[in-house]
């Protein structure tokens, strides 16, 4: 029992970080975190779980790739 009640512990801890810095309320993570849930890049910065989503790679030099 005493090992079901760390992983909630946990669970809830992990749950006040994502609010924290996602701004998304307490309920809303709790309800993404409850199943499988797939984003895209755009709905994880809406979401708020990124900064920015990159579009494409800068290309690597010449002497990068052949090493």
């Amino acid at each position: 029992m005493l090992h079901a009640q760390e992983i909630l512990n946990l669970k809830k801890r992990l749950n006040e970080i994502y609010v924290k810095h996602t701004g998304q309320t307490y309920k809303t993570i709790e309800d993404a975190l409850e199943r499988d849930k797939f984003l895209t890049a755009n709905d994880a910065k809406e979401f708020g779980l990124v900064d920015r989503v990159i579009d494409k790679r800068a290309e690597e030099p010449a002497a990068a790739k052949t090493q």
